[in-house]
């Protein structure tokens, strides 16, 4: 079962807000971006996995086709702790947190998919899980600039639709407000995207001190300021972090400084299905709850799915609140009443459907292969 080949393709595909596109780097934000990885072994078998790229993802896509991929093509693709190792260590010197380690968490995301393909059994499976019911999900909605009517409709709508937790991609106590009003028996949560020196993030939970947010997401910058963070913890908001954070050593330093209640791991970042493993069992050896970082649309997205079902007592799943003109991994990659299905099939259980891929990705497949022996 060796990787004969890695495959790099992007899928872009229109979708609607609820409110205007925001800008994102400068430039509208209008399409959702897919980095789909596919990992063919030499017997023909054929792995899916998601790298982390947002509106870098051709960064992301050159780490993986100029270095990454060439690592990995000719290895034992059921290696995969070994290929962690070794891959990571090759490209450490490239940067422990960023499109190289993004790269890979796409084909370790894929051989994950393929390892279960091989053994007959869904992901959860081989995680050690049993058959789960529908998953808790809830509403990631995005920016809408302040705008207050559009945060309320938004997430009364997100209410309507089943959804019983809502989080805000806002900056203001105005903001949550508008939502605990729209949708009074709703938990609420706000991200604002290390948005404050902690000075400044002081100031703001204290005001929001009494609002009852289930969680006050990433308040600090630099993301790094574990200290920074932890200073938080006197108003009594619940902490949540973790999307930025690199791998289980960051992890450990988060938690170490006391700084989350709410760890928040994201499988195409943090290196893949092995290394949200590890930081799923450090949280929890240390009581720190695990919600998954899971604004995807693809494998990485059902990935979150089968790693939550097996090994996270209370999952529940975050799902950006958008509306997609297709997508081809329907149905798995929507929520219905506020849960999200796991799929059954072997490995991730939901291979692409060819013709939306033929429909929206946007250029063709870049693909490395194995060129004599490993």
């Amino acid at each position: 079962m060796l990787i004969a080949a890695v495959e790099s393709s992007v899928v872009s595909v229109p979708f609607s807000m609820g409110g205007p596109h925001p800008l994102f780097a400068g430039q509208p934000w209008d399409r959702l971006e897919i980095l789909l990885v596919r990992v063919e072994t030499d017997d023909g078998l054929v792995g899916w996995g998601e790298a982390f790229g947002h509106a870098a993802i051709a960064a992301t896509r050159a780490a993986l086709d100029s270095i990454v991929a060439p690592l990995v093509v000719g290895r034992d693709a059921g290696d995969i702790n070994e290929l962690t190792r070794q891959v990571l260590h090759g490209v450490h010197l490239l940067g422990r947190n960023g499109p190289f380690v993004y790269a890979f968490s796409g084909v370790e995301i894929a051989l994950w998919d393929l390892l279960g393909k091989r053994a007959g059994q869904p992901l959860w499976r081989l995680l050690g899980g049993s058959a789960p019911a529908p998953l808790d999900a809830y509403a990631s909605l995005l920016s809408y600039g302040g705008d207050l009517e559009l945060v309320a409709r938004n997430t009364a709508e997100a209410r309507a639709r089943g959804y019983r937790h809502i989080k805000l991609h806002e900056l203001t106590r105005e903001a949550v407000l508008a939502a605990k009003a729209a949708a009074p028996d709703a938990a609420v949560m706000l991200d604002v995207n290390c948005a404050w020196t902690p000075p400044v993030a002081r100031g703001k939970a204290a005001a929001m001190a009494g609002e009852g947010l289930l969680w006050l997401e990433e308040p600090v910058w630099p993301p790094e300021d574990t200290a920074g963070l932890a200073s938080l913890r006197r108003y009594g908001i619940p902490l949540s972090a973790g999307e930025n954070t690199a791998g289980l050593f960051g992890f450990r330093a988060l938690i170490e400084a006391g700084a989350i209640d709410v760890a928040q791991p994201s499988v195409t970042k943090v290196g893949g299905v092995g290394e949200m493993k590890r930081v799923i069992a450090l949280a929890q050896a240390h009581g720190v709850e695990v919600v998954p970082h899971s604004p995807y649309f693809g494998p990485g997205f059902v990935a979150t799915l089968h790693i939550a079902a097996a090994l996270i007592e209370r999952p529940m799943i975050e799902v950006l609140w958008l509306d997609m003109e297709a997508n081809p991994f329907d149905p798995w990659v929507r929520a219905e009443g506020g849960k999200v299905a796991v799929p059954s099939a072997p490995g991730l259980g939901c291979d692409p459907d060819p013709a939306i891929l033929a429909r929206y990705t946007k250029a063709p497949a870049t693909r490395t292969e194995a060129k004599g022996e490993p």
